[in-house]
C-alpha cells in the first residue's frame, strides 16, 4: 500500500478518487524522476486554466519557445497547478491543448526550485488531447472551490496559491494570445479617486518645462486627452519585473506634452487612468522625447504642442507620486481644456485623406472572429497583435463603416463586440481602397467603447453622438438583426486587379511563395494566426462540395453538417445535385426539363451556356463530337462530362485531361483544404449571444461555465468548390507538390464579404468566378428579381478553359486550432493581370 503522508490532504477519504494525488504520491514515494502513468486505468482530467509567460533562459527552452506556459487541472476533487514542459508548447500554438478540454496525462515529474525553500510543481512530460468540451467539467459547478493539491511540506507555497508564474523569475503572466492585453490579478483597476486637498500653488505649467534645467521640479496638474495601449517590452536577460510600458497625452491650460508611465506604475495605474482624468503628479523626470513614438493627430484642440521633452514615471529613482483626482474636486478655475473628439459620418469618409484621424460611432451589423497577426520587425521573443473586423452602420450612407480593429489592452471590451451594440472608437486612421470602399484601423491609440461602458465618457454629449442615439430610435430591432453576422472568414480589402510583385516593397500584397515556403508557413501557423501568401501553377482539378467539414472534437472523425441553404442562395437541392451527377443518360424528359429551367434565366445565363459550349468546342480530342446547333445536345455534353470526368455519384466535379497522370506523380499533398463551421458567418440572435461571441474570440485562459452550455444549429452555409493548385516547381524537379483550397464564392450582398466588393459583371465561368470572387448577378433577401444564380454544373462545365492555363493564387491561410487548417482561394489572376515592378 502506497504512503499517503506525502500529500497535503483537507478532504478527507477523497484520496481513492483522486488520479492527481495519485502520481503526487508515487512522486513522492520512490526515486523515480518522474512517473510514467499510461498503463494505469485513470479517468483524464479537465483543463481549467492555462497561462503563459517569458521563459526562464535555458538553452533547452530558449530553443523550443520564447514563452512558458502552466496548466491548471482538476480530477473534480483536487486541482493542481502543473508546469508543461517545453516540448508540449506546440500544443498550446495550435490550441490542442485548451481550456475546458480533457487531457490524458500520461507522465509527469516534480520539479524542485533550486533557489527558494519549500516550492516545488508537477511537470507534465506526456499527455494526451481528449475530448474537446470536458464531461468532466459539467459535473463542476464552481473549480475555486476544489482545494489546490499541494506537496507534504509545501502548503506554504505563495506561489502554487496565488496568480503568478511557477518559475519564480517571472512575477506575472501575459495574455494568452498577445502581448498588449492586461492579464491577471496584479492589474488593479478599483482603487476610488482621491478627495484629497491638493496645494495647487505651488504647481507648474507645462510650457515651462521645456526651458527648465532643474533635476527637481514643482507639481504638475493635468488632464488625460489621449491614452495609449500598452507595450510589453520583455526579453531575456532583461532584470525588470514588469517590463511594460505605455504613454498619454497630457494637457494643461498652457499645452500639450507626452507622459510615459513605466514598468511597477503600470499593473498599479494603467486600468484606473482613462481620458478626462485629471492627475496630480509629483516626482517626475524630464527626458528627451522617443523620436520614434506615434502620436494622436490633435490640431482640432489648437493648442501647443511640446514635443522636445516627455514626462517620465517610474517607481524608482525618483518615486513618482500620482494622485488620480476625483471629477468633483476639479475646480473651474485650474482651466484645464475640455476633451475634445473628431466623429467623423460614414458619409464624410471619402472626403479625408489617408492616414487621417478620426472618431466614428456605429450600430454594430457585423463582427468577424478574431484572428492574429505576428508583428513584424520583432527582434526579441515573437509576438502576435490580435485584430477583427467590423461593419458598423451610422445612418448617413448605404455604405457601413468597415473598421479593422486591434486590441487595445482592453479585453473586456475587444471580446465583447457584438451586433445590435453602438460603437465608439477613437483615433481611427483612415485607408483609401482604390476602386472601392475606404476602411478605418487602429492606431497605438485608439480607445473602443461599446454599449455598457459609454457611461462617463466625455463623448457622451458630443453633437454627432446625440444625433446618432436620435436615429438609433427610429429603427426596429428586428429589421436591423436580419441583416446581422457573426465570425467567419473575412479579409478586406480584395487584392487588386493585377498582380504586382514588387522588389522595393513586399509588405503591400500578398507575397510570392514557393511550395517549400508554403510548406513551411502551414507548418509554423499557429492558432488563428492569418496569412495572406500568393502561388504561381496550374488549376488541375475543382470539386463542388456540398457541405462544410466541422469536427465533434480535436481527433475524432470529421462530421459533415447538413445543407439546410441551397434555396435561399438559389442552388440545386441535394436531390438535385445526386440526380444532376448520376445520369449516366438524359431522357427526353429530363432534357426538355433541363432546357426550360435554363431558358427560364436572364441573358447572362445563356452567355454563360455560350462560353461554356465554346470552351468544350476546344477540346473535341477528349469529348464526344455534338451538334453544335442542337442546345439539347450541349446540355446532354456538359452533364455527361461532369459525370464521366468523377463517377462519384453524390459529388461534382471537373479535371484537366493531364491531372490522371499528374496526381500520380503529385510528390506531397501540402493541404487538403476545406471549409469549416467556423469559416462561414452567421446570423446573430440574442438568445445564441454568449455561444457566437464564444465561438468567434480567441480560446479563453480559463475555463468558464458557459463553455459547457449547448451549442447552437449547425451553420448555414451553401456549397463551395475545392480547388486543386499544382505548385510550378523548379525545372530540375521532377516531382510536383499539390494544395487544396476551398473556394466559398459571395451569393449574396447581404453577406458581410459583399461590402466593398468590386461588381463588375462576368460570365460566370469558373475562372471569372475565382477572379471576381462572386457569383452573377448578387441579389439580396428583399429582392423581388427573377435572375437566378448558375447552378454549380453549369459553372464547372467552364473549368475546361482552365487547361494548362498558368495562374498566380491569392491564398488566405489561417489556422482555426486543432489539426483545422483553413486555406481559401481569394483570387486567382491570369497570366495577363500579373506585372513585374
Amino acid at each position: 500500500m502506497e504512503d499517503t503522508s506525502s500529500c497535503s490532504s483537507t478532504v478527507a477519504g477523497l484520496s481513492g478518487a483522486s488520479f492527481l494525488q495519485r502520481p503526487l504520491e508515487r512522486l513522492s514515494s520512490t526515486q523515480s524522476l518522474n512517473v510514467n502513468t499510461e498503463d494505469e486505468a485513470a479517468a483524464p482530467v479537465a483543463v481549467i486554466a492555462l497561462q503563459r509567460y517569458l521563459s526562464e533562459q535555458t538553452d533547452e527552452q530558449q530553443q523550443l519557445d520564447s514563452y512558458s506556459y502552466d496548466v491548471t487541472v482538476t480530477d473534480g476533487v483536487w486541482r493542481a497547478k502543473c508546469f508543461v514542459h517545453p516540448s508540449l508548447n506546440h500544443l498550446v500554438h495550435t490550441n490542442t491543448l485548451r481550456t475546458g478540454a480533457d487531457i490524458d496525462i500520461t507522465q509527469c515529474s516534480f520539479v524542485y526550485n533550486e533557489r527558494m525553500l519549500g516550492h516545488g510543481y508537477m511537470c507534465i512530460e506526456k499527455l494526451r488531447c481528449g475530448a474537446e468540451r470536458s464531461a468532466l467539467l459539467s459535473r463542476v459547478k464552481d473549480d475555486g472551490s476544489l482545494p489546490m493539491l499541494v506537496k507534504h511540506g509545501m502548503e506554504r507555497s505563495v506561489l502554487l496559491q496565488s496568480d503568478v508564474p511557477l518559475q519564480v523569475s517571472r512575477k506575472h503572466y501575459l495574455s494568452l494570445w498577445n502581448n498588449e492585453d492586461p492579464e491577471g490579478d496584479i492589474w488593479t483597476s478599483g482603487s476610488p479617486p482621491s478627495d484629497t486637498v491638493l496645494d495647487v500653488s505651488t504647481i507648474t505649467l507645462l510650457c515651462s518645462l521645456e526651458s527648465c534645467v532643474r533635476n527637481t521640479w514643482k507639481p504638475l496638474l493635468v488632464k488625460i486627452l489621449h491614452k495609449s495601449r500598452l507595450r510589453y517590452f520583455g526579453k531575456f536577460g532583461l532584470e525588470i519585473d514588469y517590463p511594460f510600458h505605455t504613454y498619454f497625452e497630457v494637457a494643461d491650460q498652457s499645452g500639450t506634452m507626452s507622459l510615459v508611465l513605466w514598468n511597477e506604475l503600470c499593473p498599479d495605474f494603467y486600468q484606473r487612468l482613462s481620458v478626462g482624468t485629471v492627475l496630480y503628479i509629483q516626482n517626475y523626470v524630464l527626458k528627451p522625447s522617443y523620436s520614434n513614438r506615434s502620436h494622436p493627430q490633435m490640431d482640432h484642440y489648437r493648442m501647443k504642442m511640446f514635443c522636445s521633452v516627455e514626462i517620465v514615471l517610474n517607481a524608482r529613482n525618483p518615486t513618482s507620486v500620482i494622485t488620480v483626482v476625483s471629477p468633483k474636486s476639479v475646480l473651474p478655475q485650474w482651466r484645464l481644456p475640455d476633451v475634445s473628439y473628431q466623429f467623423t459620418a460614414r458619409s464624410e469618409l471619402e472626403n479625408l485623406s489617408n492616414n487621417a484621424a478620426c472618431d466614428v460611432i456605429g450600430l454594430v451589423t457585423f463582427v468577424g472572429r478574431v484572428e492574429r497577426v505576428k508583428s513584424k520587425g520583432n527582434t526579441g521573443p515573437e509576438k502576435y497583435w490580435t485584430y477583427r473586423w467590423i461593419h458598423a452602420v451610422d445612418g448617413t450612407s448605404e455604405h457601413p463603416l468597415i473598421l479593422e480593429v486591434f486590441s487595445s489592452s482592453q479585453p473586456e471590451v475587444f471580446s465583447r463586440i457584438c451586433p445590435m451594440t453602438y460603437l465608439v472608437c477613437t483615433q481611427m486612421r483612415v485607408c483609401p481602397v482604390e476602386g472601392s470602399l475606404p476602411y478605418l484601423t487602429s492606431s497605438n491609440e485608439s480607445e473602443m467603447f461599446i454599449t455598457g461602458h459609454h457611461k462617463g465618457q466625455p463623448y457622451v454629449s458630443d453633437p454627432r453622438v446625440k444625433s446618432f442615439i436620435q436615429w438609433t430610435k427610429t429603427l426596429k430591432d428586428n429589421v436591423v438583426l436580419q441583416k446581422t453576422a457573426v465570425g467567419g472568414h473575412y479579409c478586406y480589402p480584395r487584392p487588386p486587379g493585377t498582380f504586382t510583385q514588387s522588389m522595393a516593397d513586399v509588405s503591400t500584397q500578398a507575397p510570392l511563395v514557393a511550395a517549400a515556403d508554403l510548406k513551411k508557413e502551414l507548418e509554423t501557423l499557429q492558432y488563428r494566426e492569418h496569412k495572406k501568401v500568393a502561388l504561381q501553377g496550374q488549376i488541375a482539378a475543382v470539386r463542388y462540395m456540398k457541405n462544410p467539414k466541422t469536427t465533434e472534437s480535436r481527433g475524432t472523425q470529421e462530421k459533415e453538417v447538413r445543407d439546410v441553404s441551397a434555396d435561399a442562395h438559389n442552388h440545386p437541392s441535394t436531390a438535385e445535385q445526386t440526380v444532376a451527377a448520376s445520369s449516366t443518360s438524359a431522357s427526353p424528359e429530363n432534357i426538355s426539363a433541363r432546357k426550360r429551367r435554363i431558358q427560364t434565366r436572364k441573358a447572362t445565363q445563356s452567355s454563360l451556356n455560350r462560353v461554356s459550349t465554346s470552351a468544350k468546342r476546344r477540346h473535341k480530342d477528349t469529348e464526344e463530337e455534338s451538334d453544335p446547333g442542337s442546345e439539347e445536345a450541349q446540355d446532354v455534353e456538359c452533364r455527361q462530362q461532369l459525370h464521366n470526368l468523377n463517377p462519384d455519384a453524390d459529388v461534382l466535379s471537373w479535371e484537366s485531361s493531364s491531372w490522371p497522370k499528374q496526381r500520380q506523380e503529385v510528390s506531397e499533398h501540402l493541404v487538403r483544404g476545406g471549409l469549416y463551421r467556423d469559416s462561414v458567418s452567421r446570423r446573430f440572435t440574442f438568445d445564441e449571444k454568449t455561444v457566437l461571441l464564444r465561438q468567434s474570440n480567441l480560446q479563453p485562459t480559463r475555463w468558464m461555465a458557459e463553455q459547457n452550455a449547448d451549442g447552437i444549429a449547425p451553420v448555414v452555409c451553401p456549397g463551395y468548390y475545392q480547388v486543386t493548385i499544382l505548385v510550378c516547381q523548379s525545372a530540375f524537379c521532377l516531382n510536383f507538390p499539390a494544395v487544396d483550397a476551398a473556394y466559398l464564392p459571395v451569393v449574396s450582398s447581404d453577406e458581410p464579404r459583399a461590402v466593398g466588393l468590386p461588381q463588375d459583371p462576368h460570365g460566370n465561368t469558373m475562372l471569372s468566378c475565382l477572379s471576381s470572387g462572386f457569383l452573377c448577378p448578387l441579389g439580396d433577401a428583399d429582392s423581388n428579381s427573377e435572375s437566378a444564380l448558375p447552378e454549380p454544373e453549369e459553372v464547372l462545365a467552364t473549368a475546361v478553359e482552365l487547361e494548362d492555363t498558368h495562374v498566380v493564387c491569392v491564398l488566405d491561410l489561417c489556422s482555426l486550432g486543432g489539426d483545422e487548417m483553413e486555406v481559401l482561394v481569394d483570387k486567382v489572376y491570369r497570366v495577363t493581370e500579373v506585372s513585374l515592378n
